[in-house]
């Protein structure tokens, strides 16, 4: 990070930002390993905005700044832990520096694209058995593109089957805003740096197109603040992005280009894109990557058992599963018990998340079944375990569980580049919403069993209460794709 450039370079430097005048920019990795076919390396590098205002000499030194930050981010832990669990320790990894131009336009004192997000050719994430994987999914957000590929705290991105875009996930109507994107990432002209905004603030800026595109008048929530005495409010919005695929074809054109693309590749694809729209609805999208998308496949046809009594197994489920067609024999279950986990000083649920990657390294080897409240891997802990990636990466199981009570619930957030590694590292993934429809959850049957954690981690005793080590011999998982089956017994 304190390293200099040759004074050639810092010429080309300044020559290359005379280019880009005072647009914004966005400073990329590019290595020989991360766009090699085989490894996806999403997330491993760091990719950072220059928001490119001020005098020449301010905008110079942050775009330094920004490549030390790239070239430095090859030797975090992530990377070393990725490179190392695929081989590649001893590879030559030789890092170019990629710089766009940031897609999208000035609305007031901030710049950002309409939208932006991921998508992938083949939906391998389907929760209804009417859902045709070969049309495709997208991750859709509103503004900058950086939630769409990371687990963001508090918030949702729209999941989009390009076969019916229409169709939802599986939240009950009342949680549609609860469950949808609440703030907006921006470049602060202003301020010179990226920012995060509330929906309300951002949508009311002159977009330069039709808002009801992107988003919902929330009439529900307006009559409630009315009951309660407030008759000044502004209108409040929920991101559905519902007239957007009813009143333009955005649907049918992403299905086609990541279908050509899949074609041109001979192999599923994974793309990140913006989209700008004019006030008459039409648009125009930016393709800003295009990668493989690292499958598994569906496997063989699985015959699942019938159960008599919905106690008699683990969970069972319809749909909400990842990974194919499986029959998995589980050795050991890691269970994280919701109640006592909320309990936990904010502290001490980061040191749930190293007590998990501990954990991960005896385990190795090993059937084990990952299970915990929430989202494994987000940034905030009061909705899952912050576990890295590099914490959980020899399970062979990874499950996510809803608990209404205490505020946990499962993001299907495939496509984002926590759920690449999943894929990458063929983990099979489940997500139980648990008192759902045709949702069968019973943890007691783990809970009940001996915890053997202190045999495992000697000096974790305080961790006892929340996390549960069982061993299951006889447990198994299984999942048909075709009948969006999924039975643990």
């Amino acid at each position: 990070m304190n390293g200099t450039f040759p004074k050639d370079i810092q010429e080309q430097f300044i020559g290359m930002l005379e280019y880009f005048g005072q647009s914004p920019i966005i400073v990329r990795s590019s290595s020989l390993l991360e766009d090699n076919f085989g490894n996806a390396f999403a997330g491993k590098y760091e990719s950072v905005f220059c928001v490119n205002q001020g005098t020449p000499q301010e905008r110079y030194e942050a775009f330094e700044q920004a490549v030390r930050i790239i070239y430095a981010s090859t030797m975090n832990e992530d990377a070393l832990a990725y490179r190392m669990n695929r081989g590649l320790a001893q590879k030559d990894e030789q890092m170019a520096i990629l710089v766009q131009r940031v897609s999208g336009d000035r609305f007031g004192d901030y710049f950002f694209p309409h939208l932006a997000g991921v998508g992938v050719s083949s939906n391998l994430y389907v929760w209804d058995e009417s859902i045709d994987m070969n049309a495709g999914m997208l991750r859709l957000v509103f503004g900058l593109g950086t939630r769409a590929v990371d687990r963001t705290d508090g918030d949702y991105v729209k999941v989009v089957a390009l076969d019916n875009p229409l169709r939802t996930p599986p939240i009950n109507f009342e949680d549609q805003k609860k469950f949808s994107q609440h703030r907006v990432d921006l470049l602060s002209l202003s301020e010179n740096a990226l920012q995060s905004k509330d929906l309300d603030d951002v949508i009311s800026l002159p977009l330069k197109a039709d808002k009801k595109l992107f988003a919902s008048p929330d009439y529900v929530t307006e009559a409630r603040l009315r009951e309660l005495g407030y008759h000044n409010r502004k209108t409040p919005y929920i991101l559905d992005f519902k007239k957007l695929f009813t009143d333009t074809n955005f649907a049918d054109v992403m299905r086609e280009m990541l279908a050509v693309l899949s074609k041109a590749y001979d192999y599923p694809v994974d793309i990140e894109f913006t989209v700008n729209f004019s006030k008459d609805n039409s648009y125009k999208i930016n393709l800003l990557q295009c990668r493989p998308l690292q499958t598994k496949g569906l496997g063989k046809t699985v015959k699942i058992p019938e159960i008599k009594d919905a106690y008699d197994c683990f969970f069972s489920s319809k749909g909400n599963f990842m990974g194919g067609n499986v029959r998995l024999p589980i050795d050991y279950v890691i269970m994280v018990n919701a109640g006592a986990y909320l309990n936990l000083s904010e502290q001490e649920k980061y040191n749930v998340a190293r007590q998990i990657g501990l954990i991960n390294k005896e385990i190795k080897g090993k059937n084990a079944m990952l299970v915990g409240p929430g989202r494994w891997g987000s940034t905030t802990p009061s909705l899952g375990v912050p576990v890295h990636f590099a914490e959980l990466c020899n399970m062979k199981v990874v499950c996510e569980y809803s608990s209404a009570k205490d505020g946990f619930m499962p993001e299907l957030s495939y496509g984002s580049h926590f759920f690449h590694d999943i894929v990458e590292s063929e983990i099979f993934y489940v997500a139980i919403f648990d008192g759902y429809e045709g949702v069968v959850f019973n943890p007691d049957r783990i809970l009940q069993k001996e915890n053997l954690l202190p045999s495992f981690l000697p000096d974790s005793r305080k961790f006892k209460d929340v996390i549960h080590v069982a061993k299951t011999d006889g447990l198994e998982i299984y999942s048909d794709i075709v009948s969006q089956r999924l039975l643990c017994k």
